[in-house]
């Protein structure tokens, strides 16, 4: 989830460590040895477009933000009503959170999206910023999943797979991957990004890497056994009601890892996002729930998973919680 500027600082992984300061480009994880602090983690390919949530508000202003001007704010917030202007969305597209969702995603949110998942110097400063934090989330996933084994014919559900940001770095390193998206021009996307980088001019003598399995699915719909499946910032579209659903279903998916990341619910995060509401625009489509980690942990812990580490992404406009859970 997208905010603003002058969080608190980044923690570190209560386990294993595994931020590398070196932010690689899309699709090519870094390989160099990570340091001892996590710095930067929300949101993906079906996450609500933030990068225009905090644009009024520079980190000036909202460092002054604090005491008799929170409460002025909570009342100005308590006089809006951003909940209206979502309903009005659902009417249009004939359907609830999960149709704005995909008509989003399907038309400007895309164009939005594949520029921040690209490399195009056509972004501003925000959406460039966000960029950044979505770069360290895929890089520490991937130290994540390669810590303790190759990823060498390990089957993986990339569930909410955007533009093949994930997908391809974990087929390059032989994993076999199903990656899905509600949306269809993301799917397509990703399919032909992932053709130019795994397919195309191959000259080295090695086998090609296996093609992820690309197909146009919501969370609901997904099905089969995988050793590990990721999910990184689909929860985002999903009260804590549904959420607690979804992640039981997710878990029911994987045999030995389930990677989740969420916008995290605090007072601060909750209270930014609120203000973003203030100022609606196109680029704030879609509903954005925020998850406290209390709750995620709980959802696990009833169908027998746990969290076995955990850590914060931030940079200036974007942040969240990643976790990875295993059978109890």
């Amino acid at each position: 989830m997208a905010l603003s500027p002058t969080f608190s600082p980044p923690v570190c992984f209560k386990k294993n460590t595994i931020f590398s300061p070196n932010t690689p480009k899309f699709h090519k994880p870094t390989t160099k040895t990570p340091t001892q602090t996590l710095s930067a983690i929300p949101p993906i390919s079906t996450a609500a477009d933030l990068s225009a949530v905090a644009v009024p508000f520079d980190g000036t202003t909202l460092a002054v933000i604090g005491g008799g001007s929170v409460a002025a704010l909570a009342a100005v917030l308590s006089l809006t009503d951003p909940e209206r202007r979502r309903q009005l969305q659902a009417e249009e597209v004939g359907g609830g959170d999960k149709e704005v969702v995909k008509e989003y995603f399907n038309n400007s949110g895309f164009q939005r999206w594949k520029k921040i998942y690209g490399e195009t110097d056509d972004v501003n400063k925000v959406q460039l910023d966000i960029r950044l934090g979505h770069s360290k989330t895929v890089e520490n996933v991937m130290k994540m999943l390669t810590d303790e084994r190759s990823l060498e014919g390990v089957t993986v559900c990339d569930a909410g797979c955007g533009t093949g940001c994930l997908s391809i770095p974990l087929a390059k390193q032989g994993a076999i991957v199903t990656a899905s998206d509600i949306s269809a021009a993301m799917v397509a996307e990703a399919e032909k990004q992932a053709r130019e980088e795994l397919l195309s001019g191959k000259d080295d003598g090695l086998p090609a890497p296996v093609m992820p399995k690309f197909e146009v699915k919501d969370l609901e719909s997904l099905d089969g056994k995988y050793h590990t499946v990721v999910c990184l910032d689909v929860l985002i579209h999903y009260p804590q009601s549904k959420a607690d659903g979804m992640i039981a279903h997710l878990a029911s998916l994987a045999e030995k890892r389930l990677i989740l990341s969420f916008a995290p619910k605090t007072f601060y995060y909750d209270l930014l996002k609120r203000v973003g509401e203030l100022f609606p625009g196109p680029s704030k489509a879609t509903r954005a729930y925020l998850h406290a980690e209390a709750d995620v942990e709980r959802a696990l812990q009833k169908v027998g998973w746990r969290i076995r580490k955990r850590g914060l992404i931030t940079t200036q406009f974007y942040f969240a919680k990643l976790v990875e859970a295993v059978p109890a």
